[in-house]
């Protein structure tokens, strides 16, 4: 199981980004300073860190630096709040291999971390499947049958979720939060509305409303 140092002072987004990489089959382990970013990097025990720019103690950017400078090689996306292309630079420059802006979706970072991971991960399954509906990850393409069914950014990133969670019931909590990132709006309808977007496209009974409690994918 592949170990992930998340180094993030704001407990509301290491939170969101744990609880997401555990669903995801993930182990992870959370610093909220930069001085024990570094510690633990040197450590050896992770595969890929997770890093936020704006760090107390030593910045992200102090923090790559350190670690680079020991040689440790494990993949690096960094987080920034920040809009300047030249901080985006920097971090690249630095030796970050990635990097996200503030606010993101879980199901971004997810795919990011399992780009990283990869040349890692030869044996993990790249295609899922539920009944007789097929999603391609590396392509990002899904099949129902032999037909290929076109789907937005976001129905995309909704399917998968379902198809990593077989016959598992899903709030709508959950889904806005892997989906839509950790400044979603749990007031919102937009899941209802791409349940009903994904029905449309892979047929009406593929998805179970469960009265006060969310969704669940059927397999057929």
């Amino acid at each position: 199981m592949k170990r992930i140092l998340i180094a993030e002072d704001e407990e509301r987004i290491s939170s969101f980004i744990e609880k997401g990489l555990r669903a995801n089959g993930f182990r992870s382990e959370t610093v909220t300073d930069g001085h024990s970013a570094v510690e633990f990097a040197r450590s050896g025990d992770f595969d890929l860190m997770v890093l936020d720019i704006g760090l107390p103690g030593l910045d992200g950017f102090s923090v790559l630096r350190r670690v680079r400078g020991d040689r440790i090689e494990m993949p690096i996306i960094i987080l920034t709040a920040r809009d300047a292309i030249e901080d985006t630079v920097a971090g690249l420059s630095g030796g970050a291999d990635d990097y996200m802006r503030k606010p993101f979706s879980f199901e971004e970072l997810l795919a990011r971390v399992r780009l990283r991971l990869r040349t890692d991960s030869a044996g993990e399954a790249t295609i899922l499947k539920s009944g007789d509906v097929s999603l391609d990850l590396r392509t990002r393409r899904a099949l129902v049958g032999e037909q290929t069914v076109e789907l937005t950014t976001r129905e995309y990133a909704l399917l998968e979720v379902f198809m990593r969670h077989p016959d598992e019931v899903l709030s709508r909590q959950q889904l806005l939060s892997q989906v839509w990132g950790f400044d979603f709006d749990p007031g919102s309808n937009v899941v209802d509305v791409y349940i009903r977007y994904l029905r449309s496209k892979l047929g009406t009974d593929r998805f179970e409303t469960v009265r006060g409690a969310g969704y669940r994918l059927v397999a057929r």
